[in-house]
Parts: C-alpha cells; structure tokens; sequence
C-alpha cells in the first residue's frame, strides 16, 4: 500500500534555495561592508545596500538599526532587528543602540497589529550558536507575529509548516515609508 496515495501536496518553491545550498543567504553580488562589518553576514551586506532593499528584504532603517523580513520565516511578517554595527555581545552595544532597538521593537510590534492584525508576538535572540543562534557574530531580535491558531496539525504530523504570504507581499505590506 502506497502511504502517499492520500496525502496533499503543499508546495513551497521559495524554500529549495535553503535546501539545496548552504549560501543560500549569502547575496548574489557582494558588496563590501563598513569598516565595522563582516564581509559574509548577511546583516552587515544589506546595512551598506541599500539599492537592493527589497532583494535583501530590508523594511525599515534607522541610524543605528537595520529592520528585515527573515528569509526562512516561523509565521508571515517575521522580523529581524538589528544594531547596524556587527556586534555579537549584549555588553558591546552603546546607551544608543539599546534605545533605538527598544523603540524599533515598539514600533514593529505596533505596525504588525495595525496591518495584520496579530493578536500576539514572540520577541527574542539567541545568543550564541548553542542557543540557536544562525548568525551568532551580529545580534538580532526576531520578532514573529501570532495568531490565534496559527499552530495547527501541519507542524504536528506532516512535518510541515504553512505560510500564507510571500515575502515579496509582506515586504510591500510592511516596509517603512
């Protein structure tokens, strides 16, 4: 008996890059970064790129911190919040960066509610590889927005999750002005 006979086929063609290549997230033309950058973080190439801020999913910019869609998202309008300088230690960021974090935080939680209605967030960062960190050398907040059964029996049983917005549509949704 085929066990596949019934089964469903979700596609999701925008994940083949992240399976089939471990530079998936390096951009298709470098760019050199600032003298305080990394030349291989994904982070610090699009803080020097802005003519490609779409491509880069960048959505928002202060002086002191880059805001991205997450490429590889857990739900639609994941953010990144990041200083723009490549740090990778709490106690290296300045009295300004904590602050423009903090009010980006704020500020990306609020257009979320307000443009897709979440009904709640997870907010953190991993520090550290062994915490889960995938890019342990520039700190980032993820910001995941939730909604009330968002969580369903995909994950549970079909090992899959289901996103139902391309980040081309929430680029568009939620870049900053």
């Amino acid at each position: 008996m085929d066990r596949n006979a019934n089964r469903d086929i979700l596609w999701a063609p925008w994940r083949m890059a992240y399976v089939t290549s471990a530079d998936a997230k390096k951009p298709t033309v470098p760019v050199e970064v600032r003298s305080d950058g990394d030349p291989s973080c994904f982070i610090c190439q699009a803080v020097v790129d802005e003519a490609a801020e779409r491509e880069r999913l960048v959505i928002g910019r202060t002086e002191a911190t880059l805001t991205l869609l997450n490429r590889y998202p857990y739900n639609n309008g994941h953010l990144l919040i990041a200083p723009k300088r490549h740090v990778a230690r709490l106690d290296l960021l300045t009295a300004d960066e904590w602050s423009e974090i903090s009010a980006e935080l704020t500020y990306w939680v609020g257009v979320i509610e307000r443009k897709m209605n979440a009904e709640g967030f997870n907010v953190g960062l991993n520090l550290g590889r062994v915490a889960g960190a995938g890019l342990p050398g520039h700190l980032h907040w993820h910001v995941v927005p939730r909604w009330n059964g968002d969580s369903n029996f995909m994950p549970t049983i079909g090992g899959t999750k289901s996103i139902p917005q391309s980040l081309e549509a929430a680029w568009e949704l939620l870049r900053r002005d």
